[in-house]
């Protein structure tokens, strides 16, 4: 499953980061850790951007970067 296949409330564990070198580290550098716990917290009208409670903090990414992180559900 993948993060931006989530519904609001669930909350998982990052497993895999699939994405470009550039965008991985962006994700890693927001706390997109293997091992980290992330919940849904909101979804725009059109599903993009998607918010995520990661660490304390809220944290907004566009739906084709939450399509490159996979997750299991907790």
């Amino acid at each position: 499953m993948f993060l931006s296949d989530m519904c609001v409330g669930n909350k998982a564990i990052i497993k895999k980061l699939t994405a470009k070198p550039d965008i991985k580290r962006r994700l890693l550098d927001l706390g997109l850790i293997e091992g980290t716990k992330v919940e849904c917290v909101l979804k725009s009208p059109f599903n993009d951007p998607l918010a995520y409670l990661i660490r304390g903090t809220v944290i907004a990414i566009r739906k084709s970067d939450s399509q490159k992180i996979e997750v299991e559900l907790l």
